[in-house]
């Protein structure tokens, strides 16, 4: 050790870091780690970089290799290392099979289908292919899979194909990882790998029988032939996943006691595709799929997975009703498990077989409310979904209550969900009126500002209709009202009420509740600290203002008071205020004869007949799922998608039922199913899996009337959730939209999501249809719209 005059001590250079000297691997990696700051790590490899740049301009061959070695070890810490791309080219062009190895590496880091050295990398894969060395073919074969384009793909498939009747099992095991790869870049490939399948599938090597059957599975899900031309081996498949599970397991692919569990996932997931809609092929696996759910052991997570794909599987075939059971049973004993991973995916496999199982799943309906008090978010919001599901006509009481307390103690990005899905149950399923009334008043209080928009007005029809409950419904009001003028939604309704029924609520009397002494003063103060409350919006501030004029004639006192503060609101800042108050004031002073006629009682606003059989309709179907976000039935403007030549936009109007059947509105048409068919399926979309068709029916005794059913289908892998398809056509016709059959599709050809379109044409013109998708799909959020530019013309004549 060196040490200068004043008797400091330095440390010895590392040998490895001479001048013009590069480190070693393993000294770069120490050098590294030792770096106490980022800068001294950058300054590391940066010197470290300059020496591999040095290296590689002499073309050192023997040394080459290890240069690169540590050059993707940078590039692994997120430093660019682009300049090593052709050195990896060249060290697998080399005979040494050390150079081969770090090559194929470097290639499989460093390249990707994007790079230009296509080309040189396909020759030099082709050649390693055809050498016959195990080693070397299985590099070439993994690079190939990892980075080979799909020119790359066609240009090698018979390389690959051969390869497949390789007497080296490591090789056939690569080769079909590698047509796995090739098919999925180009699926016009299916047709050269069909042939070598039907043998490799009696191998009893576990890595070449897995990857065999993942290869089928990817071949039935690619191409239909493919699809057809496996369908006869269902019997042989059913025989392995038996052996499987009644011989025991060998201990080198056995896991926690399940044998092979991997193999048994993929060859339950090939019958799941081969059984679909296949009613031989269902019944040949019944009997293997009752014995694999009820022998399976639960106790470790390697077991659950068995069992999670044996129902997937259960429910996606045609299998019996006993088993469909057996199945939903299961899901429910997962919800009781540990792992909070294992019960999402029950909760949501439950909600994806509600509307099918709903019998089934509404057995297990006091488990998923216990997991409404899930700490975790995810699992708290599946819950509430599915709890939302599971509400019918026989169990809305009990589950509203649930609810309810839910939604006094649930998160805040779960409280809108839950208010909204209340007030969509007790809409559809209420027993009385009071009851529905309660339960709404009871989310306006818990959860006023996360009710929808229409939460008020849906309210205020329905206390207006009910005349037998305006004494109780105003008190109610009342005293949720002087407790809390924070919830707005609620404020609203309480200040409309107190408008349109101040007399009773002065009166005292009310059977329904206790008896409640109100002045006149205390009435018109409450709606006075409406009016000044800073956090009152303008919309509540219309409501008190009006309330107070319909008070005006109901109230025995003085209006001065009441004229006073309509007053002061002439010289508001908001317009849609001071407009109200300026008008008010004209009644006071110019048109006092006319006040009270004005200002009398709203009319009931009567629902039309068709909404009303509507109604009827969905109140039989007591075993119905709700969706958990339904779209209510109603006419839709042009939703701006589509104007007219002169670039209005063009809304049809809001239609009643006609008088006397003189004139022909959408509402007065039957609604009984059409008898008459147009067309076959339309496709008109198609994206990542999820496809849109329309079928078109006319009613014989309707003409001028179309009837349009979307179908939306998922063939992807993953469910297609919030789905909304909204329509828009030219103003000479009239559209309705009836609510969806649900809002999520599921994947793997599930149930479909349907959806009804009416459509008057009472002018046979030309029919323009646009339409609007949204939905979520993978992660991502997607809005489409498009225009149906070939629509038959039998949907207009």
């Amino acid at each position: 050790m060196l040490r200068s005059s004043l008797g400091f001590a330095f440390p010895p250079t590392p040998p490895s870091r001479m001048v013009g000297l590069s480190l070693k691997l393993q000294d770069l990696i120490e050098e590294i780690r030792g770096a106490k700051t980022q800068a001294q790590e950058r300054e590391v490899i940066q010197k470290e970089c300059a020496q591999i740049r040095a290296s590689f301009r002499d073309g050192d061959p023997l040394h080459r290799h290890r240069q690169l070695a540590k050059l993707l070890y940078v590039h692994m810490l997120g430093y660019p290392a682009h300049f090593g791309q052709m050195e990896c080219l060249k060290l697998i062009a080399s005979p040494r099979f050390t150079d081969k190895r770090v090559g194929y590496l470097g290639a499989m880091l460093l390249l990707d289908e994007r790079q230009d050295a296509h080309l040189l990398i396909t020759n030099s894969i082709k050649n390693d292919l055809s050498q016959g060395v195990p080693a070397v073919q299985g590099l070439a074969l993994c690079t190939l899979s990892t980075m080979g384009s799909a020119e790359m793909c066609r240009d090698l498939a018979s390389e690959v194909e051969k390869l497949l009747q390789q007497t080296s099992p490591y090789v056939r095991k690569k080769a079909i990882l590698t047509a796995v790869h090739m098919i999925r870049k180009v699926p016009d490939l299916s047709t050269i790998f069909l042939p070598p399948c039907a043998k490799l599938l009696h191998e009893h090597h576990h890595g070449i029988l897995l990857g065999t059957i993942t290869l089928i599975t990817e071949l039935c899900e690619q191409s239909p032939a493919a699809l057809k031309h496996f369908q006869k081996v269902v019997p042989h498949l059913v025989q392995i996943l038996r052996t499987l599970t009644t011989t025991g397991y060998s201990s080198e692919h056995s896991i926690a006691g399940v044998s092979d569990p991997f193999l048994q996932v993929q060859v339950l997931r090939l019958l799941r595709i081969l059984g679909r809609n296949h009613e031989e092929n269902s019944e040949a696996m019944n009997d293997l799929l009752a014995q694999v759910a009820t022998n399976t052991d639960t106790s470790r997570n390697a077991g659950n997975a068995v069992l999670f794909e044996t129902v997937l599987t259960i429910m996606d075939i045609r299998s019996a009703a006993g088993l469909r059971v057996l199945a939903v049973n299961i899901l429910g004993r997962f919800l009781l498990n540990n792992d909070k991973n294992i019960r999402y995916v029950a909760l949501t496999s439950l909600l994806r077989l509600v509307q099918t199982e709903h019998s089934a799943v509404q057995r297990h309906r006091p488990t998923v409310v216990e997991c409404l008090q899930e700490s975790d978010a995810s699992l708290s919001r599946r819950a509430l979904e599915l709890s939302l599901a599971l509400v019918n006509s026989s169990n809305v009481r009990a589950m509203t209550q649930e609810l309810q307390r839910f939604l006094e103690s649930c998160p805040p990005e779960l409280r809108a969900d839950c208010a909204s899905g209340i007030l969509l149950a007790a809409e559809r399923f209420a027993p009385t009126k009071r009851w529905h009334i309660d339960t709404i008043l009871h989310v306006l209080t818990t959860a006023g500002t996360y009710v929808r928009d229409d939460a008020v007005a849906n309210l205020i029809q329905l206390i207006g209709g009910a005349q037998e409950l305006h004494a109780y419904s105003v008190h109610r009001l009342y005293s949720a009202l002087a407790e809390d003028i924070s919830q707005q939604p609620l404020v609203q309704v309480a200040a409309w009420c107190i408008g349109e029924y101040g007399d009773l609520l002065l009166a005292g009397s009310c059977e329904d509740t206790e008896p409640l002494q109100v002045e006149e003063e205390e009435v018109l103060a409450l709606l006075e600290r409406v009016l000044q409350s800073h956090i009152s919006l303008p919309a509540t501030r219309g409501y008190a203002l009006t309330a107070l004029m319909k008070l005006s004639t109901r109230l025995n006192g003085d209006n001065n008071r009441i004229r006073q503060i309509v007053s002061i609101y002439g010289s508001c800042l908001d317009v849609e205020l001071q407009q109200r108050a300026v008008e008010y004031n004209m009644l006071f002073r110019k048109y006092d004869h006319m006040r009270a006629a004005i200002l009398e009682k709203m009319p009931l606003v009567e629902r039309s007949s068709f909404q009303n059989e509507e109604e009827d309709q969905e109140s039989q179907r007591e075993a119905a799922p709700m969706p958990t976000e339904p779209q209510d039935s109603k006419l839709l403007d042009l939703l701006d998608l589509l104007n007219d030549p002169s670039g209005e936009v063009q809304q049809p109007p809001l239609l009643a039922p006609s008088p006397g059947g003189t004139v022909t509105h959408l509402l007065d048409l039957p609604c009984e199913p059409p008898s008459l068919a147009l067309t076959q399926d339309l496709r008109v979309f198609e994206r990542d899996g999820l496809q849109l068709n329309l079928s078109f029916v006319r009613p014989p005794e309707t003409p001028a009337l179309l009837l349009i059913t979307v179908t939306a289908t998922n063939t992807s892998g993953a469910d297609v959730t919030h789905f909304i398809c909204q329509a828009a056509v030219p103003k000479s016709f009239q559209l309705q939209l009836q609510a969806p059959s649900g809002d999520i599709v599921p994947a793997q050809g599930g149930l479909p999501v349907t959806q009804l379109l009416r459509v008057l044409n009472p002018n046979k013109a030309p029919l323009r249809l646009k339409l609007r998708l949204t939905y979520n799909h993978c992660g991502k959020s997607v809005q489409e719209i498009f225009e149906v530019n070939n629509l038959p013309v039998e949907t207009w004549q």
